[in-house]
């Protein structure tokens, strides 16, 4: 597949011409420079009057958030700029969502202070929206201190669900034999009997994302030996992908233990290694985006959906490669032939949106299009 297709076709699937990109390049790029600015105040000021003086819209609002993960290159963006707020800090991107439309974020809180936990919730309450966190397990009792402080704070802040992983990376590029997984993997069963007593004494609920790293029948397992109804799953609506599932089945498997949700779409393309796997716009993709909403929000009503809408280049997938095989061995035959059909079946569809050639402002552009699409998407075909 050739890389260096126009940028014309690149985003033809966003269809706007490319004298509108530029423009809305621009544009991205001075509402960037013009928001970092605000949020410089915004934190000057230290108080949540001065906060309160930017009322929200009376338009209705979307219900669907932002997960922290979906704004990688705004995220890059503040720190080349070195400008003085970005959005790891849970205030600035709770404003920023909002600029967007955004119902709520799910994000990592980290360790605050109780004042500034009551002005984050205070402001998601004025604004009328939500938060979830995000954390990392505790590797071992002398990490349960941290962890604590983390889901206290996440509490105070108005979170009832904090999403986690079990291993941080994807299964099949970290590990090189089924050994190290089987080892990784008891590792990271311990950190979560660690956090499980932990979460019930804060009332926090842990969602634990399939996240690239175990199929849903041994993230099923886990949970199931685990035996606790203050741990589900964050249930990621494209990962599983990447492990040969089909995603509507992942999702109906996960659903009943649903916590939390990273709501996505994903288009393929064949690769000599296996496939092309890439995040795309809601209702763009491979996904029966409005049948994955049913069946979550049918198992449970009360679901918040986070959008994790990753603007970047496709990833391969090397699903015909020893090392992949080396820690999924034992996946049955017939769902790499059903991916690799899917796979094909996608051959004459647009070329992956790519855009690690573009400039920083065109890749802003960009991100800030996805999730808009994403969004006018959610309010009208899912009416989230």
């Amino acid at each position: 597949m050739d890389d260096n297709h126009p940028v014309s076709h690149i985003y033809q699937r966003m269809a706007i011409s490319r004298r509108r990109f530029i423009g809305a390049a621009a544009a991205a790029g001075g509402t960037f420079v013009m928001w970092q600015a605000r949020l410089g105040r915004t934190a000057e000021s230290g108080n949540s009057a001065r906060l309160g003086q930017h009322s929200p819209p009376d338009e209705k609002r979307t219900e669907l958030g932002i997960c922290l993960h979906g704004l990688p290159v705004h995220m890059e963006a503040s720190r080349r700029r070195g400008q003085p707020a970005n959005l790891s800090d849970p205030l600035a991107m709770l404003e920023f969502c909002h600029t967007l439309g955004a119902g709520g974020i799910q994000t990592a809180i980290g360790i605050r202070q109780q004042q500034y936990c009551q002005q984050l919730r205070k402001r998601a309450e004025q604004l009328g929206m939500w938060i979830e966190g995000i954390v990392e397990l505790p590797p071992d009792h002398f990490a349960l201190e941290r962890f604590e402080a983390q889901l206290r704070t996440a509490a105070e802040a108005g979170a009832a669900v904090v999403r986690c992983v079990l291993l941080p990376g994807r299964r099949y590029e970290q590990f090189r034999s089924a050994e190290q997984f089987r080892q990784a993997l008891q590792r990271a069963e311990k950190s979560l009997q660690l956090a499980e007593p932990v979460a019930r004494k804060h009332r926090v609920r842990l969602a634990v994302e399939n996240h690239k790293d175990l199929r849903s029948q041994e993230l099923l397992a886990v949970l199931q030996r685990l035996g606790s109804q203050q741990v589900g799953v964050c249930v990621d609506t494209g990962n599983s992908i990447a492990l040969l599932e089909d995603p509507l089945e992942t999702v109906e498997a996960l659903a009943p233990l649903a916590q939390a949700v990273h709501l996505k779409d994903m288009d393929v393309r064949e690769h000599p290694a296996g496939f092309l796997l890439a995040e795309v716009p809601l209702g763009e993709g491979i996904l029966d985006v409005p049948r994955i909403v049913a069946v979550l929000r049918r198992a449970n009503p009360q679901l918040r959906f986070s959008l994790e809408m990753i603007t970047r280049d496709p990833l391969v997938v090397p699903c015909l490669g020893e090392q992949y095989m080396a820690t999924l061995g034992d996946v049955p035959a017939r769902d790499l032939a059903r991916t690799l059909r899917t796979v094909r079946g996608r051959a004459d569809g647009q070329p992956l949106p790519r855009i690690s050639h573009l400039t920083l402002d065109e890749q802003l552009a960009a991100e800030k299009q996805n999730i808009s699409n994403c969004i006018q998407f959610a309010s009208v075909r899912l009416k989230l």
